[in-house]
């Protein structure tokens, strides 16, 4: 909001003071830093980056040239996650992780860069005496000479140095480790690399044989106590057979067998008599046709004799036909048919009677079983109970030498397996001296040192504009002053630069761009006294570009047609006798008529500094500012100011306090914020605010 004019003298008071314009409100402005911004700083400070990148490139250069050449070889191994699997029970049992055997693979990895493997490399490389590793220089062994040198110490040393150079690392989705050693010389690296990959392999052979004999020792040691737990097991048992006089045979009591096959006896015999009975008592229910049983069926003699009876009965039919009843023949044949069937009867007789027979023997076999498996029942009833405990004792017995057994030929294979090699790692690839050096890389180096120092130096280039930061855009501009920017001129380095017609054109579209904002912001009344007025300032550096903006303003309202007066506050500011300018004026000296002229060739008129050496008074030169205006509103339409560093110059304070447009001058990444602010401040303690600003883009 515009302040109210300073107060002046009643007696010297003009006739009329019309109230502040009124201005547009500025939009809400972002204090970001853009995209484009970024780059305006990094142009702006590319000095500070390319020196930076020159700095540090030079220092790679010097490094790669004085630093030693280092050489890498490299051994692989391939580690196979299924042990080689020697006996059944190996002790090194061949089990696969869920991972497929990366996590066993990983761990092998620090195996390999372990003491043990070291120093088992180191012994076989005698590299204890290798200057590179042991730490050992020129004054170290003129010392060792006179007072001896301690190995332990050189051992230690050696094994730090080659643990330094030493890298160890599993290949992506593979079982295989990559040994790789960096050494002056490319030999002495190749050597290490194999003697290290030696030693891992006979690492694990050593320590799988050691795990193989350790339970080889530890089982032979359990098998005398497992002997004598055998021994007292086997003799409680005789003993205690002996105290119940139980005899074994092929595992098993002796009455228990005798039982077993009284048994199988007395059942066979029962079977025996029970067909022997069933067949009598059919040969009984047959009664006078016992020749129907299945015995008479099966016996030869009664076949045969049936056969002959049939011939017999046949003769007999013929003979009837042929010869008659009383023939001899037929007598016969009747008389031989009447024995025969005799013959036949007294057979079935036979078998009837031995059926019997058989019967009463099977039966008295029977009872003579049962009478003999009564008595060994009750000597076996006597046995149960001791036969409980005897079978618990047998039981512990076979227990017992069971374990003995497992033990004894679990002893034997881990025995065996401390001289066979269950490894289950081999060399898949020896290393080669290195036809390259692997450090220092120049190239790489050199294009790590240029794009780190573009970065460290766009860092550093950031952070000195985070320390002083300095005007970036319109926006940074408007939020700083709380004013809109008008315009944003290009700089008289892009002018020489381009083509002068265009950048001149446009130059002169941004002026009088600012100029049309400034008068449609301004709401003057028609009768208003006092001519429309324009005081540009800027912070000292910004000197050029504010005498530039405000010539610029000045030939623009004058191209449109516009009589316009240019006061510049500097003119003839440090001479000895300068001509009378607005000084003058102020202090009520001159009239404006009489110290204004018009440039030669131009349609402007010009004003000076004036003479600064008397005094005048702040009241005084408030009411001589108004009446000047008044005067230039006869005789012009825009009176512009350059107004200097406000700063620095209080002279200046009438001519802020009656201005209608108080206009900041910055330059595009080049003022610090904090000559912004010092110039806003200034205008706020001469009573008014800033209503706007103007940007030169200036080429960096």
């Amino acid at each position: 909001m515009q302040t109210p004019l300073l107060m002046v003298p009643q007696q010297n008071a003009p006739e009329a003071v019309a109230p502040p314009p009124a201005y547009y409100a500025p939009a809400p402005a972002s204090a970001t830093v853009e995209l484009g911004d970024l780059g305006r700083i990094l142009l702006r400070r590319r000095f500070l980056i390319l020196a930076t990148v020159a700095l540090l490139t030079a220092v790679t250069l010097v490094y790669a040239m004085l630093t030693p050449a280092l050489y890498s070889s490299t051994a692989q191994i391939i580690i196979d996650p299924q042990d080689l699997q020697v006996v059944t029970n190996d002790v090194n049992p061949s089990r696969i992780s869920p991972d497929g055997g990366i996590t066993q693979v990983e761990s092998q990895v620090s195996v390999a860069q372990s003491n043990g493997v070291l120093l088992r490399a180191i012994a076989a490389t005698n590299l204890t005496r290798n200057q590179e590793f042991n730490g050992e220089g020129v004054l170290d062994r003129w010392l060792g000479m006179f007072f001896g040198s301690d190995d332990g110490d050189r051992t230690a040393q050696t094994l730090d140095a080659l643990r330094r150079r030493l890298a160890v690392k599993r290949d992506d989705k593979v079982l295989v480790l990559n040994i790789i050693v960096t050494a002056r010389d490319a030999n002495t690296a190749s050597d290490l690399a194999n003697a290290i990959a030696k030693a891992y392999l006979a690492d694990q052979a050593d320590a799988r044989s050691q795990a193989a004999a350790a339970a080889s020792d530890a089982i032979s040691a359990r098998l005398e106590d497992q002997r004598k737990r055998v021994e007292q097991a086997a003799n409680a048992v005789e003993t205690y057979k002996a105290e119940h006089n139980m005899v074994m045979a092929a595992g098993n009591l002796v009455s228990d067998q005798e039982l077993t096959d009284l048994n199988t006896q007395l059942t066979a015999a029962q079977t025996r008599t029970a067909q022997l009975r069933a067949q009598v008592d059919q040969l009984r229910r047959q009664g006078g046709a016992p020749d129907a049983t299945s015995e008479a069926m099966r016996s030869p003699v009664i076949a045969s004799l049936r056969a002959q009876e049939a011939t017999l009965v046949d003769q007999i039919s013929q003979f009837g036909t042929e010869l008659g009843p009383r023939h001899p023949s037929m007598i016969s044949a009747q008389q031989q048919l009447s024995d025969l069937r005799k013959l036949i009867s007294r057979e079935l007789g036979r078998l009837v009677t031995a059926a019997e027979t058989d019967y009463e023997r099977a039966l008295a076999n029977q009872k003579e079983l049962e009478a003999k498996m009564a008595s060994l029942k009750g000597k076996s009833l006597d046995t149960d109970q001791a036969s409980v405990r005897l079978r618990e004792l047998q039981r512990d017995l076979d227990a017992v030498r069971t374990v003995y057994a497992n033990y004894l030929q679990r002893a034997q294979e881990t025995r065996e397996q401390t001289n066979v090699n269950s490894t289950n790692a081999r060399i898949i690839s020896y290393a080669m001296p290195a036809l390259k050096k692997s450090w220092p890389p120049k190239g790489l180096l050199v294009f790590g040192a240029i794009f780190g120092g573009l970065a460290l130096g766009v860092g550093m280039a950031l952070i000195a504009e985070y320390l002083s930061p300095t005007v970036l855009s319109a926006n940074q501009m408007q939020s700083a002053i709380e004013a809109p920017v008008l315009g944003v001129l290009p700089g008289r380095g892009r002018r020489r630069s381009g083509r002068s017609g265009t950048a001149a054109q446009k130059t002169d579209a941004v002026a009088g761009l600012a100029l049309q904002r400034i008068a449609a912001a301004t709401r003057r009344p028609p009768d208003w006294p006092l001519v429309p007025s324009i005081l540009v300032a800027s912070p000292l550096e910004d000197k050029a570009q504010r005498s530039r903006v405000a010539w610029q303003l000045a030939n623009a309202a004058a191209a449109r047609g516009r009589r316009v007066l240019f006061i510049d506050i500097n003119a003839g500011k440090g001479q000895k006798d300068p001509q009378p300018g607005v000084l003058d004026v102020l202090r009520g000296e001159y009239s404006l008529d009489a110290v204004s002229r018009y440039a030669p060739g131009s349609s402007v008129a010009l004003l000076g500094r004036g003479r600064p050496a008397a005094v005048f008074q702040e009241a005084q030169a408030l009411y001589f500012a108004h009446r000047m205006l008044a005067e230039a509103n006869h005789s012009f339409d825009l009176v512009v100011v350059d107004g200097g560093a406000l700063a620095d110059d209080l002279n200046v304070l009438p001519l802020v306090a009656m201005a209608d447009e108080i206009l900041l001058v910055a330059r595009l990444n080049a003022t610090p914020m904090r000559d912004v602010a010092a110039t806003s401040e200034a205008v706020s303690i001469m009573g008014r605010l800033p209503t706007g600003a103007m940007l030169v883009d200036e080429p960096a």
